[in-house]
C-alpha cells in the first residue's frame, strides 16, 4: 500500500473510532461504485450522515492549508450523487429522517501522530 493510501486509511479509522465513540452507527466503510466512493455513511441518531475524510501532513507543499478545505464543489456535487445512489440502494433497510454530509480532516505529524482533527458538521 502506498503511503498516501495508508495515510488516508488511517485517517478513516480514526475517524470511525471517534464516531463510535460518540454513540454513531457505521453503515458503511468505503462504499464504492463506478462513480467514486463514498469514505463513511453512518447513522447518528435520526440523521443519516455521509463523511468525507481528508488526510493530511503538518508541513506538507501539497494541497490546501487544511485538509478539510479539499473537499471543492465538484467533490461535493460527486458526494451528492454517491449519497443518492446509496440510499436508492439501501435507503429502505435505516430508518432516518434527514441525511447531512460532514468532512473530517486528520492531520498528522512526520511521525504518524495525530496533530489536528477537525469536524465540519453539515460542511455542504
Amino acid at each position: 500500500m502506498d503511503q498516501r493510501r495508508s495515510t488516508g486509511q488511517s485517517a478513516e479509522d480514526i475517524c470511525a473510532a471517534r464516531l463510535e465513540a460518540r454513540g454513531w452507527r457505521i453503515l458503511a466503510r468505503n462504499w464504492r461504485i463506478k462513480a467514486g466512493e463514498i469514505d463513511l455513511i453512518a447513522l447518528a441518531g435520526p440523521v443519516l450522515v455521509i463523511v468525507e475524510v481528508k488526510a493530511h501532513h503538518t508541513g506538507s507543499r501539497r494541497g490546501p492549508t487544511a485538509p478539510v478545505l479539499a473537499v471543492g464543489p465538484n467533490k461535493q456535487r460527486r458526494l451528492r450523487r454517491l449519497a443518492s445512489g446509496w440510499i436508492a440502494g439501501h435507503g429502505r433497510q435505516v430508518n432516518f429522517r434527514d441525511v447531512r454530509f460532514d468532512v473530517v480532516g486528520v492531520t498528522f505529524d512526520h511521525d504518524g501522530r495525530v496533530v489536528g482533527y477537525d469536524h465540519l458538521e453539515n460542511a455542504f
